[in-house]
């Protein structure tokens, strides 16, 4: 330093020496040499204080940096497009539906995107050297540095474009000599790794420009375009573009909106800035005359756009789930990264670290502009939504709580979701949004039966449509706890297409427990359900699972699908803005059924639909036809109810409930609660069919594959059919799985003679007279491990016989009483043991004491016999198994009968006619009621299970809980 200034002395004086040779300074006296050497002196102490003040400037600045890193050009960059941006979703077509909830409304776009009308405006505001300077102008600089240290009332600010953009994106706010030396050093660092377009592009895309229409906070010159004027940043005019231009000096200050996206009553602050704009930018040569001053006469009040609703308030369910969603995959994409670091902890760190990142995928979600492409069909998805708003159809409300809905279309072939209800009043200010289509668990009820009882009994050949499964008393393995059917009865020898059709819930226990529990729970599994461990229990065939609407429905699209089942999904897409590719759906699709069972289940739920089935209802209440195979469910104290059904294309199930599983309205405006549901099914299935005709309702049928053939087959047996089935009516004709085809032996069956008492059949004794007896067929004491078959015989098979001989009391029964003629009518009164098989008919002829038999009933049931004439006199006699005969009752006369005994020999009467030695094909039968009862006694101290009657005749069902 010491021997600068020595040189800079030698030069001056080396200089002074020069002048004095000339003749002018020659002639000046000894006052010029005084005053020269001052200004040396002056000249000299003016620099070295330049320099020392420099130097001590540069320490400073030095000083004020040295802990900033220093930082690589691809970090910089990183950091400088690393701004958030506000993520989308998209209908299936690609039709937008609105930005994801955030706090920063930006979209990223280029600059040959934008106005140039906006890049000239905001570098003759914010920056008028921007293409001259390398990252700072220090005058500018030095003079916002002055203003700060004299405290000056007016700032005029010395950060270039490069600046601003070092603070938004790499620094922060903070006003400090430390913050502001930093992003000078920043900023000529940047100017190297960026050429201007690139740092008037970020800066663009950054830049906080105050409200939009709608409230919310926007960012970037493209979101301020389109939220303040309606239009896309290439669009805006020199007005638009200078009152935008204008905005990021003061975002909140300026902005023509509050944050209820209300236009401000007075936008004068605004304005004034737009014209400070508007006049640099002509001062700066961008505009012309003509185009400055028209643009002073734009009105910006009246071009300002309309409020536009975001998603949230639009479509706040969908908006929710498409959230949730997306969260999910773009955690399970963070977890696959970091797979190998999970394994390696356990416990709380591990719940830590998966916290961790499940917050920064829902960071991830919300700043980076994605664009989510779901599967909801726009038109469907309004629809169905609409569909539901009809209060009639529910029920009252309940502890603050109304009756909800939710509801699922599915298509079937891909899994997507088209449409769904999350439940009702979408629009509503106080609802909390809870999805009850995606995320409330509730037990399916009998909706459960084709998919875990019958479906896999079909599929290990251990029923077929036509076989029967006793619908008997019975009990949950292992437990007292009978297994109920919903109204207490039981029906008997039916079919399993019977049973499913009716919702009968004895005969799906028994199937189910028919299935191996390894095969049960790899079902479920794979029709979606999550079963915990030991599940499935016997009481999961009636629904006794918690699932949600989605998943249900989901099952069901295996049978819309021959048997394979596709993973539901509602995301098909996930790219950036730039169109690159974060996530795509994979197709999931696994078997579950074979066709044949998948097309026999389809069978029979397709009765469910009609006459005599649970759901028989739904036709008529569809604008449209469809090969639609369904079911209905009901849990226990009316909780919950459901209807799913299926076609070609889709699967759509519903269900209604209370949030907190009250008991839900039996009745409610004239309709039971099944109809009911059944009717918001259809409302649904119209709304979307109005839609879209061609996917709701195609005109294909389920296709019959191969191996299903039609037999002949001996019901109760499950054999092939012979003449003793025949006789007893047990022959039925259904489809079957040629795999599983009846077979030849039918040894269970034989023929033996048998009596009715009571209406209930019983064989006959070794001394049992014949003429009481017919020849049936014998059915085996068990069939599905049920004992007393007989007494479930329908009236339909009053040939069969089961296993048990006919009562004997042991004693001749007593007489016949209230015996009675009237007309040609004989009657009496029913004997009151319990082994009559049947009652003799005597008559005398007038005149005659001599009675002899014309006449015979079968049964203890029947006590009346026609007769011919009143010439007559009659007593009746009553029959045991054991041929053991009563004595005479008293007589029934007719009018003209008279006990004189004629002169002569009376003549020997003649056989009667043969209608009157036969009960007349006219005679009345007994209306008395069976004196067993059906019911177990025992049932009255059990909890009451909801009756799942959906139709005055078509009671539907039940689940039992275990």
């Amino acid at each position: 330093m010491k021997s600068f200034y020595s040189q800079m002395v030698d030069k001056l004086r080396l200089f002074s020496e020069k002048l004095h040779e000339k003749q002018i300074f020659r002639k000046i006296g000894i006052t010029y040499q005084v005053f020269w050497n001052l200004f040396l002196i002056i000249m000299i102490v003016g620099l070295m204080s330049i320099f020392f003040i420099g130097g001590t400037a540069a320490g400073y600045f030095a000083s004020l940096v040295k802990d900033e890193p220093l930082r690589s050009q691809d970090s910089m960059v990183a950091d400088i497009y690393n701004y958030e941006e506000s993520s989308q979703i998209f209908f299936a077509d690609d039709t937008y539906i609105g930005e994801l909830p955030t706090e920063l409304e930006r979209h990223q776009v280029s600059l040959d995107e934008m106005s140039k009308h906006v890049k000239n405006a905001v570098i003759a505001t914010e920056d008028e050297h921007f293409y001259e300077h390398e990252g700072i102008v220090p005058k500018a600089i030095m003079r916002a540095t002055f203003q700060e240290v004299a405290n000056s009332s007016v700032q005029t600010g010395g950060s270039t474009l490069t600046q601003q953009l070092i603070k938004q994106q790499i620094l922060t706010s903070e006003v400090s000599f430390d913050r502001k030396a930093t992003e000078i050093l920043l900023a000529m660092r940047l100017e190297h790794f960026l050429d201007k377009e690139e740092i008037l592009e970020a800066y663009l895309n950054v830049v906080p420009f105050g409200r939009n229409a709608s409230g919310r906070q926007i960012a970037g010159v493209q979101a301020a375009a389109q939220g303040i004027f309606g239009v896309d940043a290439k669009d805006l005019s020199i007005p638009q573009a200078a009152f935008i231009a204008g905005l990021p000096q003061s975002p909140f200050g300026y902005t023509p909106f509050t944050g209820s996206g209300e236009v401000k009553d007075s936008l004068e602050a605004g304005l004034r800035r737009m014209d400070t704009v508007l006049r640099r930018m002509y001062e700066g040569g961008f505009i012309n005359e003509q185009e400055y001053q028209e643009a002073l006469t734009y009105d910006i009040r009246e071009n300002l756009t309309d409020r536009t609703p975001s998603p949230i308030e639009d479509y706040p369910y969908l908006t929710f789930e498409v959230m949730y969603r997306a969260e999910r995959i773009l955690l399970d994409q963070l977890m696959k990264e970091n797979k190998e670091k999970l394994s390696e902890l356990e416990g709380e760190e591990r719940i830590a670290l998966i916290e961790e990142l499940d917050a920064e995928a829902k960071a991830d979600l919300r700043r980076s502009g994605y664009r989510i492409h779901t599967t909801i069909d726009k038109d469907i998805y309004i629809a169905m939504q609409e569909s539901v708003n009809d209060p009639s159809l529910f029920g009252p409300i309940k502890e603050e709580q109304q009756e909800e809905v939710g509801a699922v279309l599915i298509e079937n072939q891909t899994g997507a979701i088209i449409g769904f209800v999350g439940g009702r009043d979408e629009g509503a200010s106080n609802n909390n949004y809870f999805n009850y289509a995606t995320r409330a668990e509730r037990p399916n009820g009998s909706t459960m039966k084709p998919l875990l009882a019958y479906g896999p009994a079909l599929e290990t050949g251990v029923i077929q449509p036509g076989i029967v499964v006793p619908d008997t008393p019975a009990d949950y393995p292992g437990s007292n706890q009978p297994i109920r059917n919903f109204d207490r009865n039981f029906a008997g020898l039916i079919t399993v297409r019977e049973s499913l059709a009716r919702s009968r819930n004895v005969p799906a226990v028994r199937s189910f427990l028919e299935v191996p529990h390894e095969r049960l729970r790899e079902t479920m599994i794979n029709l979606g359900f999550n079963p915990s461990e030991g599940q499935p229990y016997p009481s999961a065939a009636l629904g006794a699972v918690e699932v949600t609407v989605e998943q249900n429905t989901s099952a069901f699209s295996t049978f819309g699908n021959n048997g394979n089942r596709v993973a539901p999904f509602m995301i098909e897409r996930i790219e950036t803005a730039s169109g690159e590719s974060v996530y795509e759906h994979e197709h999931k699709e696994v078997n579950v059924f074979t066709p044949q069972t998948n097309y026999l289940s389809i069978d029979m739920m397709r009765d469910v639909l009609r006459p005599g089935g649970t759901a028989s209802s739904v036709p008529g209440n569809l604008k449209f036809s469809a090969d639609w195979a369904g079911k209905t469910g009901t849990t226990g104290e009316y909780k919950d109810s459901w209807f799913v059904a299926t076609n070609p294309n889709v699967s759509l199930g519903v269900w209604i409930g209370y949030p907190q599983e009250q008991q839900i309205e039996v009745t409610v405006n004239g309709l039971r609660y099944g109809p009911r549901t059944q009717r918001i099914w259809s409302n649904i299935a119209n709304a979307a069919y109005d839609q879209k005709p061609e996917l709701i309702a195609p005109s294909e049928q389920f296709a019959m594959p191969e191996g299903i053939v039609r037999r002949s087959v001996c019901s109760i047996t499950g054999q092939a059919p012979t003449s003793l089935c025949e006789q007893a009516g047990l022959v039925r004709s259904d489809l079957f799985n040629a795999n599983f085809l009846p077979g030849s032996d039918d040894s269970n069956l034989d023929s033996a003679r048998y009596v009715s008492i009571n209406d209930q059949n019983y064989l006959a004794l070794g001394s049992t007279p014949q003429e009481f007896t017919d020849v049936g067929v014998t059915v085996p004491d068990t069939i599905f491990g049920v004992s007393n078959i007989g007494e479930y015989l329908p009236d339909s098979m009053q040939g069969i016989v089961p296993d048990r001989d006919a009562p004997n009391n042991g004693r001749a029964p007593g007489a016949v009483s209230g015996i009675s003629l009237n007309n040609n009518t004989l009657t009496w009164s029913k004997h009151s043991d319990n082994d009559i098989v049947g009652y003799r008919i005597y008559r005398a002829s007038n005149g005659s004491t001599n009675f002899e038999q014309v006449g015979i009933v079968k049964g203890n049931t029947s006590t009346n016999y026609s007769v011919s004439g009143g010439s007559y006199a009659y007593y009746v006699t009553a029959v045991d198994t054991a041929g053991r005969e009563s004595s005479s009752s008293s007589q029934a006369e007719g009018a003209d009968y008279s006990e004189e005994i004629e002169e002569s020999e009376p003549e020997e009467s003649s056989e009667p006619a043969e209608e009157e030695e036969t009960p007349s094909s006219e005679e009345e039968e007994n209306t008395d009621e069976e004196t067993e009862d059906d019911n177990d006694d025992e049932e009255s101290d059990e909890e009451e299970e909801s009756p799942d009657t959906e139709e005055t005749d078509d009671p539907e069902d039940s689940s039992d809980d275990e």
